[in-house]
């Protein structure tokens, strides 16, 4: 088991969300669906991160899975 997440990509993934769908964010970095959960975190003590569209917009979910703010960006992959 690990204690921090992989990282998928050291830059946001923008995703254009649907008001009232819920998207389930990967927290582990191992999905082959990124941003989203695909399962892989099975055995590593992470859990993917429940999130409810408020409205229809662009988001920025984040790629780095270190943000301070999760599942939105925060711009922590700058400093990795």
């Amino acid at each position: 088991m690990s204690d921090a997440p992989i990282i998928a990509q050291k830059s946001p993934f923008p995703v254009e969300v649907v008001e009232g769908k819920t998207y389930f964010w990967c927290a582990c970095g191992k999905s082959g669906r990124q941003p989203f959960c695909d399962g892989s975190h099975k055995g590593t003590g992470f859990e993917p991160m429940k999130y409810t569209a408020d409205k229809s917009k662009k988001i920025f979910f984040c790629g780095c899975k270190h943000s301070s703010k999760p599942p939105l960006c925060d711009g922590t992959h700058s400093g990795l």
